[in-house]
């Protein structure tokens, strides 16, 4: 399984390049069985005006992390994902440190996805509960 795990982190990381997740620095860094989880540092580069982390920032991290985990637990060789609703309650603020973003599946339809996305500090503290909804379109070959 660990084999496996590395195999799968590598190809996400892999995937950052010319992206916004190369710009925000997003890394995947656990992966199981029915979760994806990345990490972004939170640094000036994903402040708001006030010193504090945006929540847009947030917002990427979480749709970042919930796509990418669509592709590694759906068939991503006969279906595109895209994310068709996202929503996020942010709870508390960071202005150093990461944050973490831990991705797990609550609904795995024929076609709609609906995806459960904690994001915390480095303490453990919640800072946003996000929800992504994606859908698998099937690819022409």
């Amino acid at each position: 399984m660990e084999q496996y795990k590395e195999k799968i982190l590598r190809i996400c990381n892999e995937a950052r390049k010319d992206t916004l997740m190369e710009t925000l620095e997003i890394e995947y860094t656990d992966v199981g069985e029915d979760f994806l989880t990345a990490r972004m540092p939170v640094t000036k580069k994903v402040f708001q005006p006030d010193g504090i982390l945006h929540g847009g920032a947030t917002v990427a991290l979480a749709e970042s992390v919930a796509s990418a985990a669509s592709y590694i637990f759906l068939d991503a060789r006969n279906f595109a994902v895209r994310g068709i609703e996202i929503s996020a309650n942010h709870v508390r603020s960071a202005s150093e440190g990461s944050v973490w973003a831990r991705a797990s599946l609550l609904h795995k339809g024929r076609t709609t996805q609906l995806w459960e996305i904690r994001v915390t500090n480095d303490a453990g503290q919640l800072i946003s509960q996000c929800k992504l909804t994606t859908i698998a379109i099937a690819k022409d070959h």
